[in-house]
């Protein structure tokens, strides 16, 4: 099986079972390959604070990969593979899950967005990545046209995509990089 139909595959279970271990596939979209992640402190403040972000959508990777090429004026784009021993992880590293865009989400969103955020610290973060309609919807919270209900029961209207944000050096060295690939010449 060439990597591409072995990586088609892998997108629709988004896991794989490798000698009997759970492993998460994930993506990172930019416009270098990412063989060894690092934490880099970002230029403006995230939804889920400082950490290196991944998602499981190849297509969320490959538009985010697009969209930062453009920002820097490069002329690449990348969307680095990774796998991730969940089970194992779930063992040894802090981990907070999202389940769903609600109100503890929404909190924690809003508080990282303003930096605010001072409560546990965790090495991984999984939840529902806050797209343009999220921060427009956020913005229109904190300027008080909307309030905190309408704006979480405006999240359900439109799917959102998860990212599994790694926030620790520890929980960065889990994940094994596959390979990158140029979303331009098709997908996987």
């Amino acid at each position: 099986m060439s990597t591409v139909d072995k990586h088609h595959a892998v997108l629709y279970h988004q896991t794989i079972w490798y000698f009997g271990v759970f492993m998460m596939i994930l993506y990172h979209g930019s416009d270098v390959a990412v063989e060894a992640p690092k934490l880099i402190t970002p230029n403006r403040t995230l939804d889920f604070g400082v950490g290196f972000y991944t998602t499981v959508n190849y297509t969320q990777a490959a538009e985010f990969a697009n969209i930062v090429m453009k920002r820097r004026k490069q002329k690449t784009q990348f969307v680095s593979i990774y796998e991730f021993d969940m089970e194992k992880a779930e063992n040894e590293l802090n981990i907070l899950r999202f389940d769903e865009p609600d109100e503890k989400w929404f909190d924690f969103v809003c508080l990282n967005r303003r930096d605010a955020y001072i409560g546990k610290m965790y090495d991984v973060v999984i939840g529902a990545v806050a797209n343009d309609k999220v921060y427009t919807t956020i913005g229109l919270y904190e300027s008080g046209f909307l309030s905190k209900e309408q704006a979480i029961e405006s999240f359900k209207i439109n799917p959102l995509f998860d990212q599994v944000v790694f926030k620790t050096e520890t929980a960065v060295k889990m994940l094994m990089f596959k390979e990158a690939l140029d979303p331009r010449e098709g997908s996987i």
